[in-house]
Protein backbone atom coordinates (compact mmCIF):
# COMPACT_ATOMS: atom_id res chain seq x y z
CA UNK A 1 0.00 0.00 0.00
CA UNK A 2 1.42 3.30 -1.04
CA UNK A 3 2.14 5.78 1.75
CA UNK A 4 1.53 3.35 4.65
CA UNK A 5 3.91 4.65 7.32
CA UNK A 6 4.76 3.61 10.87
CA UNK A 7 5.47 7.04 12.27
CA UNK A 8 3.27 9.92 13.35
CA UNK A 9 2.92 13.36 11.85
CA UNK A 10 1.84 14.80 8.53
CA UNK A 11 3.41 13.63 5.31
CA UNK A 12 3.63 15.63 2.12
CA UNK A 13 1.80 13.48 -0.47
CA UNK A 14 4.20 14.69 -3.14
CA UNK A 15 7.08 13.05 -1.26
CA UNK A 16 5.53 9.59 -0.79
CA UNK A 17 7.37 8.03 -3.71
CA UNK A 18 10.69 8.66 -1.97
CA UNK A 19 9.62 7.13 1.36
CA UNK A 20 10.23 3.48 2.18
CA UNK A 21 8.52 1.40 4.84
CA UNK A 22 10.02 1.16 8.31
CA UNK A 23 10.16 -2.58 7.57
CA UNK A 24 12.48 -2.05 4.62
CA UNK A 25 11.69 -3.06 1.07
CA UNK A 26 8.42 -5.01 1.12
CA UNK A 27 8.43 -8.36 -0.59
CA UNK A 28 5.46 -9.40 -2.68
CA UNK A 29 4.84 -13.13 -2.22
CA UNK A 30 1.55 -14.27 -0.70
CA UNK A 31 0.31 -16.88 1.74
CA UNK A 32 -3.39 -17.86 1.65
CA UNK A 33 -4.78 -18.94 5.03
CA UNK A 34 -8.33 -19.87 5.96
CA UNK A 35 -10.27 -20.96 9.04
CA UNK A 36 -13.52 -22.90 9.01
CA UNK A 37 -15.74 -24.54 11.63
CA UNK A 38 -17.04 -27.63 9.80
CA UNK A 39 -19.86 -28.24 12.31
CA UNK A 40 -19.00 -31.87 12.93
CA UNK A 41 -21.72 -34.40 12.27
CA UNK A 42 -24.61 -32.02 12.83
CA UNK A 43 -27.41 -31.40 10.38
CA UNK A 44 -27.26 -33.29 7.06
CA UNK A 45 -23.59 -34.07 7.65
CA UNK A 46 -23.30 -36.77 4.99
CA UNK A 47 -24.63 -34.41 2.32
CA UNK A 48 -22.45 -31.58 3.60
CA UNK A 49 -19.25 -33.65 3.29
CA UNK A 50 -18.85 -33.38 -0.50
CA UNK A 51 -19.83 -29.68 -0.37
CA UNK A 52 -17.07 -29.02 2.18
CA UNK A 53 -14.49 -30.76 -0.02
CA UNK A 54 -15.68 -28.87 -3.10
CA UNK A 55 -15.52 -25.54 -1.26
CA UNK A 56 -11.99 -26.20 -0.01
CA UNK A 57 -10.89 -27.07 -3.54
CA UNK A 58 -12.49 -23.90 -4.88
CA UNK A 59 -11.05 -21.59 -2.22
CA UNK A 60 -7.65 -23.25 -2.72
CA UNK A 61 -5.88 -22.15 0.48
CA UNK A 62 -2.24 -22.82 1.23
CA UNK A 63 -3.14 -23.60 4.85
CA UNK A 64 -6.56 -24.44 6.27
CA UNK A 65 -7.34 -24.41 10.00
CA UNK A 66 -10.47 -26.44 10.72
CA UNK A 67 -12.60 -26.88 13.83
CA UNK A 68 -15.32 -29.41 14.74
CA UNK A 69 -13.64 -31.96 12.52
CA UNK A 70 -15.03 -35.43 13.15
CA UNK A 71 -13.21 -38.73 13.52
CA UNK A 72 -14.88 -42.13 13.92
CA UNK A 73 -12.90 -44.72 15.89
CA UNK A 74 -15.17 -47.59 14.91
CA UNK A 75 -14.88 -47.05 11.17
CA UNK A 76 -11.39 -45.57 11.26
CA UNK A 77 -12.57 -42.59 9.23
CA UNK A 78 -11.15 -39.13 9.88
CA UNK A 79 -12.60 -36.08 8.14
CA UNK A 80 -9.28 -34.22 8.22
CA UNK A 81 -7.49 -37.14 6.56
CA UNK A 82 -10.21 -37.43 3.92
CA UNK A 83 -10.06 -33.73 3.07
CA UNK A 84 -6.27 -33.74 3.02
CA UNK A 85 -6.29 -36.65 0.59
CA UNK A 86 -8.74 -34.83 -1.67
CA UNK A 87 -6.55 -31.72 -1.70
CA UNK A 88 -3.21 -33.53 -1.79
CA UNK A 89 -2.27 -31.82 1.49
CA UNK A 90 -0.46 -32.83 4.65
CA UNK A 91 -2.48 -32.68 7.87
CA UNK A 92 -2.49 -33.01 11.66
CA UNK A 93 -5.46 -33.56 13.96
CA UNK A 94 -6.04 -33.23 17.71
CA UNK A 95 -9.02 -34.03 19.94
CA UNK A 96 -9.88 -34.55 23.61
CA UNK A 97 -13.45 -35.68 23.09
CA UNK A 98 -14.72 -38.92 24.63
CA UNK A 99 -16.39 -41.84 22.95
CA UNK A 100 -15.90 -43.49 19.58
CA UNK A 101 -16.98 -40.36 17.67
CA UNK A 102 -14.59 -37.42 18.13
CA UNK A 103 -14.65 -33.72 17.31
CA UNK A 104 -11.39 -31.80 17.14
CA UNK A 105 -9.12 -29.29 15.43
CA UNK A 106 -7.07 -29.88 12.30
CA UNK A 107 -4.47 -28.09 10.19
CA UNK A 108 -4.22 -28.91 6.49
CA UNK A 109 -1.16 -27.68 4.60
CA UNK A 110 -0.06 -27.51 0.98
CA UNK A 111 3.49 -28.04 2.26
CA UNK A 112 4.86 -30.71 4.62
CA UNK A 113 4.17 -30.33 8.33
CA UNK A 114 7.50 -30.64 10.14
CA UNK A 115 6.14 -31.13 13.66
CA UNK A 116 2.99 -30.65 15.68
CA UNK A 117 1.86 -30.44 19.29
CA UNK A 118 -1.38 -29.72 21.08
CA UNK A 119 -2.40 -28.51 24.49
CA UNK A 120 -5.62 -28.85 26.50
CA UNK A 121 -7.32 -25.57 27.36
CA UNK A 122 -8.60 -24.77 30.86
CA UNK A 123 -12.28 -24.96 31.73
CA UNK A 124 -12.17 -22.11 34.25
CA UNK A 125 -14.13 -24.05 36.86
CA UNK A 126 -17.02 -24.66 34.47
CA UNK A 127 -18.08 -27.98 32.94
CA UNK A 128 -15.16 -29.01 30.75
CA UNK A 129 -15.88 -28.69 27.02
CA UNK A 130 -12.50 -30.36 26.39
CA UNK A 131 -11.12 -27.59 24.21
CA UNK A 132 -7.64 -27.67 22.67
CA UNK A 133 -5.13 -25.60 20.74
CA UNK A 134 -3.23 -27.36 17.95
CA UNK A 135 0.21 -26.25 16.73
CA UNK A 136 1.70 -27.16 13.34
CA UNK A 137 5.05 -26.07 12.00
CA UNK A 138 4.79 -25.96 8.22
CA UNK A 139 7.79 -26.30 5.93
CA UNK A 140 7.00 -23.25 3.82
CA UNK A 141 9.02 -22.37 0.72
CA UNK A 142 10.76 -19.55 2.61
CA UNK A 143 11.17 -21.34 5.89
CA UNK A 144 9.03 -22.75 8.73
CA UNK A 145 5.63 -21.19 9.43
CA UNK A 146 4.02 -21.55 12.86
CA UNK A 147 0.27 -22.19 12.70
CA UNK A 148 -2.07 -22.45 15.71
CA UNK A 149 -5.68 -23.64 15.46
CA UNK A 150 -8.21 -23.45 18.29
CA UNK A 151 -11.87 -23.47 19.29
CA UNK A 152 -12.98 -21.77 22.53
CA UNK A 153 -15.97 -22.30 24.83
CA UNK A 154 -19.27 -21.36 23.24
CA UNK A 155 -21.53 -20.03 26.01
CA UNK A 156 -22.21 -16.30 26.14
CA UNK A 157 -21.62 -16.24 29.92
CA UNK A 158 -18.24 -17.97 29.59
CA UNK A 159 -16.10 -14.94 28.75
CA UNK A 160 -14.05 -15.65 31.89
CA UNK A 161 -13.37 -19.16 30.59
CA UNK A 162 -12.40 -17.90 27.14
CA UNK A 163 -10.06 -15.35 28.75
CA UNK A 164 -8.35 -18.16 30.66
CA UNK A 165 -8.12 -20.14 27.43
CA UNK A 166 -6.60 -17.15 25.61
CA UNK A 167 -3.97 -16.87 28.34
CA UNK A 168 -3.08 -20.54 27.90
CA UNK A 169 -2.92 -20.17 24.12
CA UNK A 170 -0.66 -17.12 24.32
CA UNK A 171 1.69 -18.89 26.73
CA UNK A 172 1.84 -21.82 24.30
CA UNK A 173 2.52 -19.52 21.32
CA UNK A 174 5.15 -17.52 23.23
CA UNK A 175 6.99 -20.71 24.12
CA UNK A 176 7.37 -21.80 20.50
CA UNK A 177 10.57 -19.90 19.78
CA UNK A 178 12.68 -19.07 17.89
CA UNK A 179 10.68 -18.33 14.75
CA UNK A 180 11.43 -16.40 11.59
CA UNK A 181 7.86 -15.38 10.77
CA UNK A 182 4.99 -14.03 12.86
CA UNK A 183 2.76 -16.75 14.35
CA UNK A 184 -0.67 -17.29 12.80
CA UNK A 185 -3.58 -18.08 15.14
CA UNK A 186 -6.87 -19.17 13.58
CA UNK A 187 -10.12 -20.49 14.87
CA UNK A 188 -13.62 -20.19 16.21
CA UNK A 189 -13.22 -18.01 19.29
CA UNK A 190 -16.97 -17.83 20.01
CA UNK A 191 -16.37 -14.17 20.88
CA UNK A 192 -17.15 -10.88 19.16
CA UNK A 193 -14.37 -8.44 18.19
CA UNK A 194 -15.20 -6.10 21.12
CA UNK A 195 -14.97 -8.88 23.72
CA UNK A 196 -12.35 -8.90 26.47
CA UNK A 197 -10.86 -12.15 25.20
CA UNK A 198 -10.29 -10.79 21.69
CA UNK A 199 -8.95 -7.54 23.13
CA UNK A 200 -6.34 -9.58 25.00
CA UNK A 201 -5.11 -10.94 21.68
CA UNK A 202 -5.09 -7.64 19.80
CA UNK A 203 -3.47 -5.48 22.49
CA UNK A 204 -6.58 -3.56 23.49
CA UNK A 205 -6.31 -5.14 26.94
CA UNK A 206 -3.32 -6.38 28.90
CA UNK A 207 -1.61 -9.07 26.82
CA UNK A 208 -1.12 -12.49 28.45
CA UNK A 209 2.44 -12.89 27.10
CA UNK A 210 4.94 -10.02 26.82
CA UNK A 211 5.26 -8.58 23.30
CA UNK A 212 2.78 -11.07 21.81
CA UNK A 213 0.13 -9.11 19.91
CA UNK A 214 -1.94 -10.17 16.92
CA UNK A 215 -3.48 -8.22 14.06
CA UNK A 216 -7.05 -9.19 13.21
CA UNK A 217 -7.06 -9.99 9.48
CA UNK A 218 -10.62 -8.75 8.96
CA UNK A 219 -9.91 -5.49 10.77
CA UNK A 220 -6.74 -5.02 8.72
CA UNK A 221 -8.04 -5.88 5.28
CA UNK A 222 -11.74 -6.77 5.27
CA UNK A 223 -14.29 -4.95 3.14
CA UNK A 224 -15.38 -2.59 5.92
CA UNK A 225 -18.52 -4.57 6.69
CA UNK A 226 -19.28 -6.61 9.82
CA UNK A 227 -17.72 -9.77 8.38
CA UNK A 228 -20.38 -11.99 9.92
CA UNK A 229 -19.33 -15.59 10.34
CA UNK A 230 -22.37 -16.55 12.45
CA UNK A 231 -25.15 -15.53 10.08
CA UNK A 232 -28.83 -16.11 10.70
CA UNK A 233 -29.29 -16.30 6.95
CA UNK A 234 -28.18 -19.86 7.57
CA UNK A 235 -31.33 -21.69 8.69
CA UNK A 236 -29.36 -23.99 10.99
CA UNK A 237 -27.70 -21.05 12.76
CA UNK A 238 -31.03 -19.23 13.01
CA UNK A 239 -32.46 -22.11 15.06
CA UNK A 240 -30.10 -21.22 17.94
CA UNK A 241 -31.81 -17.79 18.33
CA UNK A 242 -28.47 -15.98 18.67
CA UNK A 243 -27.43 -12.61 17.20
CA UNK A 244 -25.47 -12.55 13.98
CA UNK A 245 -21.84 -11.70 14.68
CA UNK A 246 -18.20 -12.31 13.76
CA UNK A 247 -16.68 -15.06 15.89
CA UNK A 248 -14.15 -16.72 13.55
CA UNK A 249 -10.70 -15.21 13.11
CA UNK A 250 -7.41 -15.25 11.28
CA UNK A 251 -4.95 -13.49 13.60
CA UNK A 252 -1.37 -12.73 12.62
CA UNK A 253 1.51 -11.66 14.85
CA UNK A 254 3.25 -8.31 14.47
CA UNK A 255 4.94 -7.97 11.04
CA UNK A 256 8.63 -8.66 10.74
CA UNK A 257 11.36 -7.30 8.47
CA UNK A 258 10.18 -6.87 4.92
CA UNK A 259 6.57 -6.73 6.12
CA UNK A 260 6.39 -10.46 6.85
CA UNK A 261 2.87 -11.22 8.05
CA UNK A 262 1.21 -8.02 6.86
CA UNK A 263 -2.39 -8.84 5.87
CA UNK A 264 -3.32 -7.72 2.36
CA UNK A 265 -6.85 -9.02 2.03
CA UNK A 266 -9.49 -10.81 4.10
CA UNK A 267 -12.90 -11.97 3.06
CA UNK A 268 -15.74 -14.20 4.24
CA UNK A 269 -16.67 -17.05 1.95
CA UNK A 270 -20.22 -18.38 1.82
CA UNK A 271 -20.02 -22.16 1.68
CA UNK A 272 -22.64 -24.76 0.94
CA UNK A 273 -22.30 -26.13 4.46
CA UNK A 274 -22.35 -23.67 7.35
CA UNK A 275 -21.19 -20.16 6.43
CA UNK A 276 -18.51 -19.77 9.09
CA UNK A 277 -15.42 -19.34 6.98
CA UNK A 278 -13.01 -16.45 6.85
CA UNK A 279 -10.08 -16.35 4.52
CA UNK A 280 -7.08 -14.07 4.76
CA UNK A 281 -4.35 -13.41 2.28
CA UNK A 282 -1.20 -12.65 4.21
CA UNK A 283 1.79 -11.04 2.58
CA UNK A 284 4.48 -13.26 4.03
CA UNK A 285 7.49 -11.09 3.40
CA UNK A 286 11.10 -11.43 4.47
CA UNK A 287 14.15 -9.24 3.92
CA UNK A 288 16.29 -9.85 0.87
CA UNK A 289 19.20 -11.61 2.48
CA UNK A 290 21.09 -14.86 1.99
CA UNK A 291 18.35 -16.88 3.66
CA UNK A 292 15.66 -15.32 1.48
CA UNK A 293 17.64 -16.10 -1.65
CA UNK A 294 18.20 -19.67 -0.52
CA UNK A 295 14.53 -20.17 0.26
CA UNK A 296 13.19 -18.13 -2.64
CA UNK A 297 9.40 -18.40 -2.86
CA UNK A 298 7.35 -18.55 -6.02
CA UNK A 299 3.55 -18.79 -6.10
CA UNK A 300 2.33 -20.00 -9.49
CA UNK A 301 -1.30 -19.03 -9.01
CA UNK A 302 -2.55 -15.49 -9.43
CA UNK A 303 -3.24 -13.41 -6.33
CA UNK A 304 -6.96 -12.83 -5.91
Amino acid sequence: MRGELRHHGRVNPDSLDSITSAYGQLITTRLHVMTWNLWGRYGPWEARGPAIATTLSRVDPDIACLQEVWADEESGQNQAAQLATTLGFDHVYATRSDGPLHSGNAVLSRWPILRSEWRPLPSGGEPDERRTVLFAEVDGPRGPLQIFCTHLNWRFDHSHVRQAQVRAICEFVAGMTPRSYPPILCGDLNAAPDSDEVHMLTGRAAVPAPKLVFHDAWEMAGDGGPGLTWSNDNPYAALDLEPARRIDYVLVGWPKQGGAGHVLRARVEVANARPRLIRAQNAYRIAKNALANLLGFHLPKAVL
